[in-house]
């Protein structure tokens, strides 16, 4: 593939593969702002990153009703602007720490690659009904989204897709995003236009998308079809992986988690402890509890962030009368009383990681 256009990147990022360019930014950091500034969002990429011009960029909306155009400025002119606060996570997250359990297939990420931004575009429902899709003849039916106009490491386009019924809802906020945080997204985040889907994993939320169609099944692309899946465990090698990615559903949503992101020691007998949380899809997080015994007894930590249902929770707690050294556990729990459970289950892939948060001091 051909980099000799790449667009620069932020210096704040750890650097974990150089092409196609993939980097995250510590726990540490991002856990000091409730919404992410540009410069520590991380940036998952299967191919270059190029900066193309708005004025010239078009996308397709492929329904059974016909094929429709739109420039940028037609979208920005034709449907209202809406803005929702949501977290993007990248479904590979905690995956360094999976890989410490058993080796696993992928960019070794450590805990930095979800962000927490103020997105705003077009609904990709207003989209739809202004091109007269009839959604109540379409019952079980798939939006498509892709990208044609970059080059991709493992099909001849990034591809992926979501249930037409999360698409039209209005609860669901999915959008065709032109600006992240009150700005204009940038190269590195899908400038000019991406789709936001707010408590899906990030493979869907597809950057630079040029194309949306309608289909009575989930999309063929590699990215939908042969990875971001749960693997059974015994399923260690890719040759034992190819009969069994068919029979595998794709991920939606990502499992409740928490994450010790700093530890600060405050005199000579208590830490600080920050971290952030996320709840499954529209599921909020209601707590979270530190634990410095291993988990005997759990400590309360103060919420110091939530907006909205699709947002992550950050929080914070002191702990007093602590040894020298230790370790520091966090655990959420979710509306629903879901309980993160102590240990993840490992898979091939490295997704979908969700262990008891954990750091040392």
């Amino acid at each position: 593939m051909d980099y000799t256009h790449e667009v620069p990147h932020s210096e704040l990022l750890v650097v974990r593969a150089d092409q196609p360019y993939n980097a995250e930014p510590t726990a540490a950091a991002l856990v000091e702002f409730p919404i992410t500034p540009e410069d520590l969002i991380y940036c998952r990429n299967h191919g270059p990153v190029i900066e193309y011009d708005e004025d010239t960029f078009t996308f397709r909306v492929n329904t059974p009703q016909g094929l429709h155009t739109f420039t940028m400025k037609e979208l920005k002119e034709t449907f209202p602007r809406h803005e929702v606060v949501a977290a993007l996570q990248c479904a590979g997250n905690r995956r360094k720490e999976m890989d410490e359990v058993k080796k696993v297939r992928g960019v070794l990420w450590n805990d930095g690659v979800i962000c927490n931004a103020r997105w705003a575009g077009a609904r990709l429902r207003d989209v739809l009904e202004h091109v007269g899709l009839d959604v109540d003849t379409l019952a079980g039916w798939h939006v498509w989204f892709e990208s044609h106009v970059t080059l991709c490491q493992d099909d001849n386009y990034y591809g992926a897709s979501i249930p037409l019924t999360k698409a039209v809802s209005p609860d669901d906020d999915v959008l065709l995003a032109y600006e992240m945080n009150g700005q204009p997204l940038s190269p590195d985040h899908g400038y000019p236009i991406r789709t936001v889907v707010p408590g899906y994993l990030g493979a869907r939320w597809v950057k630079w998308v040029d194309t949306i169609s309608l289909a009575p099944d989930e999309s063929p692309n590699f990215y939908q079809q042969l990875d971001y899946k749960i693997l059974p465990q015994e399923v260690d090698t890719p040759e034992k992986a190819a009969p069994v990615w068919s029979k595998v559903p794709s991920l939606t949503t990502l499992p409740l988690n928490s994450v010790v992101g700093s530890v600060t020691r405050q005199g000579d007998d208590a830490v600080l402890v920050k971290g952030y949380a996320i709840g499954c899809g529209d599921v909020q997080v209601a707590k979270v509890e530190l634990s410095i015994d291993d988990g005997t007894t759990w400590h309360e930590a103060r919420i110091t962030y939530q907006e909205g249902k699709w947002s992550w929770t950050l929080w914070e707690g002191r702990l007093e009368n602590i040894p020298t050294s230790g370790v520091v556990y966090s655990r959420a729990t979710d509306e629903r009383g879901h309980v993160q459970a102590r240990n993840g289950k490992w898979n091939m892939r490295g997704v979908a990681y969700n262990p008891w948060g954990r750091k040392k001091w």
